[in-house]
Formats: C-alpha cells, structure tokens, sequence
C-alpha cells in the first residue's frame, strides 16, 4: 500500500507541477486597455530562450544580467507570452512579462514598452508580501516610466546597486518592509529588458 501511494505522489509531482512556469497577463484585453490606452488590439508570440538561442543564449543572457538563472522560472524552456500593441493597423509597443522568485513566493512583473524599448508602464500581477500595496502603487511604479535597458545595463541585481548618478540609482523601495522583494524586482526588470532586447530590439535592428 505504501509503495502504491509513493508512486502516485512520485507521478504527481513529476508532473506539470514541475514544469516550466510561463507568465501571461489574467485579463489580456483588460490589461492591455490599461497599459496601453492608445491601443485598438493585439497579438501574441510565444517565445523562449531554448527556441531563440538554445544555450548560447542563456549564457549571454545570464552574463548582461550580471547573475545566474536559477529555478522554475528561469529555466532554458521558460515559456515567455509577448503581447504585441496596435493602434489599428500600426504597431505601437509591447508588453512582456517575467517571472521572479521574491521572499514569499513568485512575482510576476509586466511593462509595457515603446517601439525604442522605453518603460511606459510597470505592472505586477502577482505578489505575495506584507508590502504588497506599496510595491503595487502608482507612485512606485512610476518611477520606472522612461527608463530603458541602457540605463539598467550597469545595475547589479547581486549587490543590488547601480552606479552613482545613475537613473536606477534614484530608484527606491516604497518602505523597509518591501526591501527584499524591491530588489526582486529590480532584477525582474532588468531580466525583462534583457529578453525583449535579445527576443525583439536587436533582431528589429538587423
């Protein structure tokens, strides 16, 4: 009876519960309204950094975020959900959302961009903290609108700091209960600048 019940625990949980986390918007035609107000519609893409680059990749990408990725929601096959903005038939923006482990659980961490890669709009979907509103208000995210991967290039998610004068320098967590996941998402940020720019920006330019 044990071994029974042991292989269907060992089936259960060798199964999608493991498997590679993606991140989609709940509310897509909602969210892309609100992220995007301009908008008139969208499609999605379905990407991933096995797909686009296989390992090669991941290393580059790893190496620009100055950190390793780690755990389900940073493996090679991590499905990446990319919303494409129109304004009837011209094409507008993106919105792209990743992944990120924070203190208590996953975050999920969304930003609507320009055609150049400029932050429009930040927005998290998911977020398990007792600083959950501050890091979710208007005025936190906020401060994300106009920056663009240059000015996140020399962030290190590791120690958490950018160089002095820095736009990302001027950047700050809405409390000290929220220190810990601000810095989460920092590096949520940062990873997604990376993607689009690997996904999208560069190959554009070719």
């Amino acid at each position: 009876m044990k071994t029974i019940i042991s292989l269907l625990l060992l089936a259960a949980f060798s199964g999608p519960a493991f498997a590679a986390v993606g991140c989609d918007l709940n509310e897509p035609d909602r969210d892309v309204s609100r992220l995007f107000p301009s908008s008139t519609g969208y499609k999605t893409q379905y990407l991933s950094i096995k797909t686009a680059g296989g390992e090669k990749l991941l290393a580059r990408v790893e190496e620009r975020l100055g950190d390793k990725f780690k755990g389900l929601y940073e493996t090679i096959d991590v499905p990446y959900t990319l919303y494409e903005i129109y304004k009837g038939k011209e094409r507008i923006g993106y919105i792209h959302g990743v992944n990120q482990k924070g203190e208590y659980g996953g975050i999920q961490v969304f930003l609507s961009l320009g055609l150049d890669g400029e932050i429009k709009a930040f927005y998290i979907q998911k977020l398990t903290s007792k600083a959950a509103g501050e890091l979710r208000s208007k005025s936190f995210g906020s401060q994300f609108a106009g920056l663009s991967l240059k000015d996140f290039s020399d962030y290190d998610p590791v120690s958490g700091k950018a160089p002095e004068g820095n736009p990302v320098s001027k950047l700050k967590s809405p409390s000290a209960a929220a220190n810990k996941d601000f810095a989460h998402v920092m590096r949520s940020v940062k990873k997604n600048l990376i993607l689009m720019d690997e996904f999208i920006f560069t190959k554009n330019e070719k």
